[in-house]
């Protein structure tokens, strides 16, 4: 007699962001910088900490602050990167004449955040079962078709974080 192991389909829902496009990114940004006119002499320039996860944007003048925030969102969508994952801090008045705003790089699902997400699968009244593991949300049921359908239902919800679906298994 063999024990056959029955594995029911799933997948994880996780926020996450690729540092590679955010580099990207923030290297677009500062080589348009270096080339606008309007930025001439003016020191202004990003720095991506990839070990804090965030950017700093140096300038001198609070109009220009916006101009590169607003460079860096345009850059990023072009990137398929999501705006979502930005948290952009107050702006702070630093040593001379320049200003700095550090711009932190939100990845995982919060705790408050995968409960509202479980409570949402739980209330589409689908045969799934969802439980949260630290930063992601593991998603199993019996029918593919289901998983599917949960997909396409987190994906029509207006959540306040860039969602992923990965390791879908049958």
């Amino acid at each position: 007699i063999t024990i056959l192991e029955v594995t029911m389909p799933s997948f994880d829902v996780v926020s996450k962001f690729n540092i590679q496009e955010i580099e990207n990114s923030v290297n677009m940004v500062n080589r348009d910088i270096v080339n606008r006119f309007d930025f001439r002499g003016s020191n202004t320039k990003l720095t991506l900490n990839k070990k804090e996860n965030n950017i700093l944007i140096e300038t001198n003048s609070e109009m220009r602050l916006n101009i590169v925030r607003d460079m860096l969102e345009k850059r990023a969508i072009g990137r398929a990167v999501s705006l979502k994952i930005f948290v952009f801090n107050d702006a702070v008045k630093a040593s001379g004449m320049t200003i700095r705003q550090k711009v932190d790089l939100h990845q995982g699902i919060s705790k408050d955040n995968a409960k509202k997400i479980n409570k949402f699968i739980k209330d589409s009244k689908l045969k799934v079962q969802s439980q949260i593991q630290d930063e992601q949300i593991r998603v199993t049921a019996k029918k593919i078709d289901d998983l599917q359908k949960i997909i396409s239902l987190l994906k029509e919800e207006k959540m306040d974080l860039p969602l992923q679906f990965v390791n879908m298994k049958k």
